[in-house]
């Protein structure tokens, strides 16, 4: 049985408080980075703030409050915060290769290059004796 919210313990109240405004202040940094940020592989980053660690301030602020309001240990958000974590990279990753062909096949101006793999071997051999 759960206990009202107004008879959680104060503990357990400012824990979930400065959780949930770590979490939300991550996602809110994440979405004006999202808004503010010029070009499309800029904007790119900024919202992997906001879902990789903003979920997880607000995953934990849940997990405490369910716990101590139920009584029982509550671990189930922890499954929400590994697909978020595991599906957010992993969809930016997609986005921005699609972008990166699409700009390409079109001609973009503002596009890298494509490195082949003798460049990329060059560039690694030149910063390494640069550094001697």
């Amino acid at each position: 049985m759960m206990q009202a919210a107004a008879d959680i313990p104060v503990w357990a109240a400012i824990a979930v408080a400065f959780f949930l405004l770590i979490g939300s202040g991550l996602a809110l940094i994440g979405a004006i980075g999202f808004l503010r940020l010029p070009t499309f592989y800029e904007r790119i980053h900024a919202p992997t703030l906001g879902t990789s660690w903003g979920i997880g301030g607000v995953m934990l602020a849940s997990m405490i409050f369910f716990t101590v309001s139920s009584g029982r240990l509550v671990f189930h958000e922890i499954l929400i915060g590994i697909f978020v974590t595991v599906t957010t990279p992993i969809t930016f990753m997609l986005l921005a290769r699609a972008a990166l062909h699409r700009d390409r096949a079109e001609g973009n101006g503002n596009v890298p290059d494509k490195q082949n793999k003798s460049q990329i071997a060059k560039g690694v051999s030149d910063e390494s004796e640069s550094r001697n």
